[in-house]
């Protein structure tokens, strides 16, 4: 059975304002079900372990999905979350693949967490896929290979610099995703704001917004069925 590790937010505080953040549930269940479903075996960390904090926009009746919906009833899930492991006990060699659910508060802690670093090109550089979904592409600002930035000159997508407008908070995150994978060099590209978008490049896989998240797990699904 192949092992995916996910790691989640433990960040709360939406920048300097009196708002909550944290993961975004749809890029967590939809990802998680699709692949478990699948006989793929899920590890749960995040840098603080236990429960990492759900984003309170994500769990709104417009937002909910059928995974969404099914995670509201999965209390055997619901108390998995709350005991995630801490990112520094977990190492690459136990798992076959690394994801990342958004949400925005991977801003904040997991781009500059060491160990999330750690783990990345850990996983990237024994030929392992490494997948985020929407804001949590924000995990590879710092990640390298080959003493470069690991997005350099690789197919990518993320967060789009006019979905955060969209959503108002352009000027409280600490970064704009789009922006800091084009400046890493990164390809970035995107679809329509809104709609479903994946990319893959070797062991990279990204998507750009909460519709994309089980389109980022079929990619991952691929990468480990076809990987001998």
């Amino acid at each position: 059975m192949k092992k995916v590790l996910f790691v989640l937010t433990s960040h709360d505080t939406l920048g300097n304002t009196d708002k909550k953040t944290g993961f975004w549930v749809e890029e967590f269940a939809s990802p998680y079900y699709y692949l478990a479903d699948n006989n793929i075996d899920i590890t749960l960390a995040s840098p603080k372990g236990g429960q990492p904090p759900i984003d309170p926009n994500s769990e709104l009746p417009d937002f909910q999905t059928p995974a969404t919906e099914r995670f509201n009833k999965d209390t055997t899930l619901q108390e998995k979350l709350a005991n995630t492991h801490t990112l520094g006990s977990v190492k690459e060699s136990d798992y076959d693949a690394i994801f990342y659910p958004g949400g925005h508060g991977p801003l904040w802690d997991l781009a500059e967490d060491k160990d999330s670093i750690r783990l990345i090109e850990d996983f990237y550089n024994n030929s392992k896929p490494v997948a985020a979904v929407c804001h949590a592409p924000a995990v590879l600002k710092h990640a390298k290979s080959n003493n470069e930035p690991l997005v350099k000159g690789k197919k990518v997508t993320g967060f789009s610099n006019t979905e955060e407008n969209a959503v108002q908070l352009t000027e409280v995150v600490p970064f704009l995703v789009e922006n800091m994978l084009q400046e890493n060099g990164g390809e970035y590209s995107k679809s329509e704001d809104w709609h479903p978008y994946a990319v893959e490049d070797g062991y990279l896989i990204t998507g750009q917004n909460p519709a994309s998240s089980e389109l980022v797990a079929e990619f991952l699904l691929n990468k480990l069925e076809t990987k001998n």
